[in-house]
């Protein structure tokens, strides 16, 4: 049990909270990398085989989505038992079952091996991976934004933040050596050896996780809630959808221009660079260089936003990805290198992490700390759906459309999102340099605490 009165103390525990934080989100995005890299270049020839090329393109993408539909049930039961409970030991559950589901991705048969039971069992795999994640993003978020300072919220989670573009390097950097090996050799074996390599990172964040406190937040809300005999709300998302339901869909259609720009960049643009005639070496490349800058660029936003407040920097990244759509695909579709990467770098680094660095803190901060797990990742799991799961396959649909060449229905469709998004954010409450509540408005836990204040700052209390 950590000591909260001890400065030191604390200080230890948040640098341990936010590195093993930022381990679980580098685990979580280089298992996302991976998948989408192999689902553009690996998956239709090994899984979805017998089909069009751009039919298994689609199935493979559709792989993809199918584990982001598993992720809100994953943030209704592991938030459930995150409030009830606490945040570090569903922390180690989904770590476990994360690396655990992408490992067995790497160990998975063909379809040319055991026939159609190889897609069934990937996109098994794919779910309890996505169920998985439904917990962990929130319990990584909360773990670091609760040890933070008031102050420091928007650095702290967003450094978390940026173990995305983290993983994401390191997810390249491995596919990227395995790409280079014969098309042959690639499919046979090579794009297996990532996957397995995560088993590394599982382990290496479980012992992180292990030497970590409870947070004070849900510890003072437990304290309170034991004192007052009352019993934790049986269901911790009813009460969100109770008195947090403007909270949540504010933060779902704020979620989704960060999330789908994430997603666009790493999978799907990745895809279409290599459609246009961009060999996958130079594109994988491209990614690495803007990931790179991302990871450095997301914690200076979020440190922004701790000093101007979370929507300045929300509003201004959707709309720049409203504008710089087009650009970017004009810069893809130049041909050149460098003309990619700095496609990748306007994508990532400028207008994704604008939005991603503050984002995480801005849904957390919508929500009192006892249903605050619940909340944080039914909000986000549920923008994630729509924004991340669904984007590369929409984006792909309207490729399609248009003969695979003309991106401008793919372009309209990101602008569109991000126009949306910046309206939620618009009308948002700002909350940055507030102390966040320790029970949700309206709840019975908040009415006793402020009939207990009430009580306590009365004539008759007062003269006693």
């Amino acid at each position: 049990m950590a000591d909260y009165s001890n400065p030191a103390a604390l200080a230890k525990n948040r640098r341990r909270a936010i590195i093993a934080s930022y381990l679980g989100t580098t685990l979580e995005y280089y298992d996302f990398l991976l998948y989408g890299v192999a689902a553009a270049i690996a998956f239709p020839h090994i899984f979805f085989v017998n089909m069009d090329p751009l039919l298994g393109t689609l199935s493979a993408f559709a792989t993809l989505a199918a584990g982001y539909f598993a992720r809100p049930l994953g943030a209704v039961v592991f938030g459930h038992y995150g409030d009830r409970f606490g945040r570090k030991k569903i922390l180690m559950m989904t770590l476990m079952m994360m690396g655990g589901a992408s490992v067995l991705i790497g160990l998975l048969p063909t379809y040319h091996q055991i026939g159609i039971m190889a897609p069934i069992l990937l996109v098994v795999l794919r779910l309890i991976q996505g169920f998985a994640i439904g917990g962990e993003w929130g319990g990584a978020t909360l773990m670091s934004m609760e040890h933070a300072k008031p102050g420091g919220r928007g650095l702290a989670v967003s450094i978390v933040a940026s173990g995305g573009p983290s993983g994401a390097v390191l997810g390249t950097l491995v596919m990227m050596l395995f790409s280079k090996l014969p098309n042959e050799e690639f499919l046979a074996w090579g794009w297996r050896v990532p996957f397995l390599l995560s088993a590394l990172l599982v382990v290496l964040g479980l012992v992180m996780r292990m030497r970590l406190d409870e947070t004070p937040e849900f510890e003072e809300a437990r304290k309170r809630r034991l004192a007052s005999g009352k019993k934790p709300s049986v269901l911790p998302v009813v009460t969100v959808f109770r008195h947090n339901r403007l909270q949540v869909l504010s933060g779902v259609i704020g979620g989704l221009a960060p999330l789908a720009f994430a997603t666009f960049a790493a999978a799907f643009l990745l895809n279409y660079a290599v459609t246009v005639g961009h060999t996958r070496t130079s594109a994988l490349l491209a990614m690495t260089v803007a990931n790179l800058i991302h990871i450095f660029s997301m914690p200076c936003f979020g440190a922004l936003s701790d000093r101007f407040g979370r929507r300045p920097l929300l509003i201004t990244g959707a709309l720049l990805g409203a504008v710089l759509i087009w650009p970017i695909f004009l810069l893809v579709n130049e041909g050149s290198t460098g003309g990619l990467i700095l496609a990748l770098v306007l994508a990532l680094p400028l207008v994704q992490a604008m939005m991603g660095g503050p984002v995480n803190t801005w849904m957390g901060e919508k929500f009192a700390a006892d249903v605050r797990y619940s909340g944080i990742a039914v909000t986000f799991q549920l923008a994630s759906t729509i924004g991340s799961g669904l984007a590369p396959l929409i984006a792909s649909g309207l490729l399609a459309l248009k003969g695979g060449g003309d991106p401008i229905y793919v372009a309209t469709f990101f602008g569109g999102m991000c126009v949306i998004s910046a309206i939620a954010f618009f009308f948002s409450a700002e909350r940055f340099d507030h102390e966040l509540p320790l029970h949700t408005a309206g709840s019975e836990e908040a009415l006793d605490a402020a009939r207990e204040r009430s009580e306590a700052d009365s004539p008759k209390a007062q003269v006693g």
